[in-house]
């Protein structure tokens, strides 16, 4: 069966096209047709722009839950980090299921159709294992499901503190024991219609360095998406040197961590040869801007990896907010804080950080355009709201860049099933009050 979807203003890569139809059937993109003035019969109508669904290429769904509650006062990345560790410990499989289901419908409100979950919390508190032992990797993939978003989990290893330290108390329930366990149980993962399976190196400091190759082996055999926090603070590139007598992303690179189906999250703190080796190997680099600004963490430099060869996408981290325009618009911005200078990179360049390259680094390559045989996801983006209203239609991308907000998604489709409509999600019914039980039940 085809479903048409008639799009009023479309972004195909370049700019915002008028009238334009989609067929599609069996969740895929059949066909696109331009020039189309009016709605042909049947058509289901979207007004607005519509773009490709957007990937959020790295999240950790639990960290929605410390919104507004690490605010108070001041502190550093290292406090933040003891917050996070209070949540982490009360979250069970049930617990986690509901938070991230409400968590997922909130990315889906904000026109993201798929998510890269950074997942290291695997194990009960003090390291005892489920009966299942993806019990909570498990609960996260049925989540993005009740949600009607696809996932990329991205299985994490985390084997020690820091260079050289057991885990602390907190995380022995992050850790598998080895590498060995750890690429054993993740093995056991399934992936299915709207899950794939990735793998995750937490940080330099998390798993050691003679293990570094098990998991990079691991995501190599199964041609796996491989993503890793890189150079967030300075603090792990002095601990690095002091431990291995070179950066972060040397010993990635002596490790063979580094190339194309690898994703360095955040990549702050870097130095040009550190630059030279992420893009010389066709790296990714995921921003996420409001983390980073969030947590005080600095500005990586995006532009200088961007024209050495690595590609950029988008993600949302700690969720201080769930909005990948403002990621997309946030890239560009601290950039003209930093430089003094405008026009780093075009609205249709950061669209693409946050769809085509966003989904790429996910393993999603057959998503994140509109051209016959990609995915049928979609998202649409409001051109009368009190934000975007005034710029002519032709200037739609820039004005879902520099203006629009996740509160201007209008309707998401995943593979040609809509997921929110009019601003309302379809299988989850009160967003608000799902996420406000979710955190509540946390508090004991």
């Amino acid at each position: 069966m085809t479903r048409t979807y008639w799009l009023e203003h479309a972004w195909l890569g370049t700019g915002a096209e008028p009238g334009v139809a989609l067929d599609v059937r069996d969740g895929r993109i059949a066909a696109v047709r331009t020039d189309v003035p009016a709605p042909p019969p049947g058509a289901e109508v979207l007004r607005g722009l519509t773009l490709p669904g957007l990937a959020n290429a790295h999240s950790h769904a639990f960290h929605r839950a410390l919104r507004g509650t690490v605010q108070v006062g001041s502190g550093t990345f290292w406090t933040w980090r003891e917050v996070m560790y209070s949540v982490a410990d009360r979250l069970t499989p049930d617990t986690y299921r509901a938070l991230a289901r409400a968590v997922y419908a909130e990315m889906a409100l904000a026109g993201i159709t798929c998510v890269g979950e950074f997942h290291y919390l695997h194990h009960a508190p003090g390291g005892i294992r489920y009966a299942d032992p993806n019990a909570m990797g498990e609960a996260l993939i049925e989540a993005a499901a009740e949600a009607g978003i696809r996932i990329t989990l991205l299985d994490t290893a985390y084997l020690s503190a820091g260079f050289g330290e057991p885990p602390t108390p907190h995380q022995r329930r992050f850790s598998d024991g080895s590498a060995h366990d750890w690429a054993e149980r993740a093995a056991a993962l399934k992936e299915r219609d709207h899950a794939r399976i990735g793998a995750a190196i937490h940080s330099v400091r998390a798993v050691p360095a003679d293990r570094l190759a098990t998991v990079a082996g691991w995501a190599e055999e199964r041609r796996a998406p491989l993503h890793v926090h890189l150079s967030e603070q300075t603090a792990e590139n002095d601990a690095c040197h002091a431990a291995h007598g070179c950066t972060p992303t040397r010993l990635l690179a002596d490790h063979g961590v580094l190339g194309p189906r690898t994703t360095g999250v955040h990549s702050t703190h870097l130095t040009d040869d550190d630059i030279a080796l992420l893009g010389g190997s066709g790296t990714g680099t995921c921003m996420c801007p409001t983390t980073e600004r969030d947590l005080a963490d600095g500005i990586g430099p995006a532009v200088a990896l961007q024209r050495a060869g690595s590609p950029l996408s988008l993600g949302s981290d700690s969720h201080a907010v769930i909005d990948l325009l403002e990621e997309a618009r946030a890239m560009e911005l601290n950039e003209r804080l930093r430089t003094r200078t405008r026009g780093h990179w075009t609205a249709a360049a950061l669209l693409r950080a946050a769809t085509a390259d966003g989904h790429a680094a996910l393993g999603w390559t057959d998503a994140g355009t509109l051209e016959p045989g990609a995915l049928a996801d979609l998202t649409t983006i409001a051109l009368d709201s009190v934000r975007t209203a005034g710029p002519l239609p032709r200037l739609g991308a820039e004005t879902a860049v520099f203006a629009a907000t996740a509160a201007d998604v209008r309707h998401t489709v995943v593979g040609g099933r809509t997921v929110v409509r009019d601003g309302v999600h379809t299988r989850v019914p009160d967003v608000a009050s799902a996420l406000a039980d979710a955190i509540d039940a946390l508090r004991g």
